[in-house]
């Protein structure tokens, strides 16, 4: 068997904090020796926790980490050839530039074979000599284009000549894998993006691994030869930056990489859907009739005149972003945004084109929020963290509840439900927020938001067991919220469990 070309593997690497916080899960990935990767997500998704586990200073809960095929999972940091580089560059602020790369290079020892008294052979760890560290220091400073800096002080040199020294010294030792940890947080626009190029050469020029942490997707865009998008602690979508960006496999994948107008649409034929009340040619084949997220970016949105489109619409914005103008067009209760190198005026009716390779189509994930539920002695049912009230009636059909609060089917039978367990069943368009926390049946979090043409997609995650609700609605709240769950009676559905139904 040939030896196998990934240099890093994570197999169902999970990872639990101490505070029972799920940080990663089921976490599988593989990585080429030589590769550019960019793990790419929000604050908090677990991207960081990762790359501390492939460094060694965090240990999964479960699960593999692998090493050229070798299980490093438990392997303590100094024993892994792998260096990273900080946001925060931790540079020595005492020492000069040359002794801040030289520093690893002065505590390591190599093997070296030596002949002893009695002519065995025999290996011994040395420290290097004055000779090869001044070689390998100057060499790592060429890479990072800062020859003559050896005897700066750190202090004096800018943000971005800052972190080429902090890189400077994590390759001095020449790792096999680097990993950057969010490096170039810290620097204005301007030397993120020089450094963007930078760190793309030198990756070209030392031909080893990068992985790359980053919640900026132009960042990840640029560089990447592999970007791994992350959110919640799972793996959203591998793939290259082409395909991330033009082939996205949800709706968080889409909204966080690159801008889109997202909708819901429905398949209605052969390679057709219908969306923003027209019906489009699109290349995704999907069934007839089935429920779908639509993905259209600006960019592939052209403006023509009214009646030649597909659309027609008002527009109510525009803005002069540099390279292109961005407006809004109003369409019945729709928005739509186009980047066009045009201008169109705002007020002015025009109309909108798309071509079906503009046309990106995902399977609908959230249809509807299922929870296994219990019903309460007050004739309400739990779930999802919550207690909301309900209609039991649903349960058997012809029922009605007495004045004693029992349920009586239709042959007479008075029942005592407390401790049944049911299923529910709530639409994402049945359940609102208020900031009345006392007024909903359960209260979470906003977690995420997704603006879909004429309405947001949240998602509310509560914080005891950390059930989510998914709904849609027209306002908008803000990522972060604490906010009530609120949901009429006569929308949850029940319906009960199959070994209820067979008491």
């Amino acid at each position: 068997m040939g030896k196998s070309e990934n240099i890093i593997e994570l197999i169902d690497v999970r990872k639990v904090f101490d505070d029972e916080t799920v940080a990663v899960e089921n976490f599988n990935l593989q990585v080429k020796k030589g590769e550019f990767v960019t793990f790419l997500g929000p604050s908090g998704c677990g991207k960081t926790t990762t790359l501390r586990m492939i460094a060694g200073f965090d240990i999964p809960t479960s699960g593999k980490i692998l090493l050229n095929g070798e299980d490093i999972s438990t392997l303590p940091p100094n024993k892994r050839p792998v260096n990273t580089v900080f946001q925060k560059y931790a540079l020595f602020p005492h020492l000069n530039v040359y002794e801040n790369i030289a520093f690893g290079l002065r505590l390591k020892k190599v093997p070296e074979e030596r002949v002893d008294r009695k002519g065995k052979t025999v290996t011994k760890f040395i420290r290097l000599g004055k000779s090869e560290i001044d070689r390998k220091v100057k060499k790592a400073l060429e890479i990072v284009d800062l020859e003559g800096f050896e005897k700066r002080s750190v202090s004096t040199l800018s943000g971005g000549q800052q972190q080429r020294i902090a890189i400077a010294r994590a390759i001095v030792n020449e790792p096999e894998i680097l990993l950057l940890d969010e490096p170039l947080g810290a620097l204005d626009l301007k030397m993120r993006k020089e450094m963007q190029v930078e760190l793309k050469n030198m990756h070209k020029k030392l031909g080893i691994t990068f992985i790359y942490v980053t919640h900026d997707q132009e960042e990840a865009l640029t560089m990447s030869d592999k970007i791994v998008v992350i959110n919640d602690g799972e793996i959203q979508q591998t793939g290259t930056p082409t395909e991330i960006y033009n082939e996205p496999v949800n709706t968080f994948v889409a909204d966080f990489i690159g801008e889109s107008n997202i909708f819901n649409g429905a398949v209605v034929g052969k390679l057709k859907v219908k969306f923003c009340g027209a019906t489009f040619d699109c290349l995704d084949d999907y069934e007839i009739n089935q429920l779908v997220d639509v993905v259209v970016r600006p960019e592939d949105i052209r403006i023509c005149k009214p009646g030649e489109g597909q659309l027609k619409g008002r527009v109510i914005s525009s803005v002069f972003k540099g390279v292109h103008y961005e407006i809004t067009v109003q369409i019945g209760k729709f928005e739509i945004v186009i980047q066009s190198t045009s201008d169109a005026p705002v007020g002015g009716v025009i109309g909108l084109r798309i071509e079906p390779d503009g046309i990106h189509l995902m399977e609908k994930v959230y249809t509807v929020n299922k929870y296994d539920g219990v019903i309460t002695k007050n004739n309400t049912v739990e779930f999802g963290d919550g207690d909301f009230e309900c209609d039991l009636t649903q349960l058997y059909s012809g029922s009605h509840i007495d004045e004693e609060g029992y349920l009586v089917t239709a042959e007479g039978e008075k029942k005592d439900l407390t401790g049944v367990e049911v299923n529910v069943e709530v639409a994402p368009s049945d359940i609102s927020m208020t900031d009345d926390l006392n007024a909903g049946g359960a209260k979470g979090n906003i977690i995420s938001m997704i603006y879909k043409g004429d309405h947001y997609r949240y998602i509310v995650r509560t914080e005891e067991n950390e059930e989510d609700y998914v709904l849609s609605c027209p306002d908008m709240w803000n990522t972060g919220d604490l906010v009530g769950v609120v949901i009429a009676k006569e929308k949850i559905k029940l319906a009960l469990k199959p070994a209820e139904e067979e008491k």
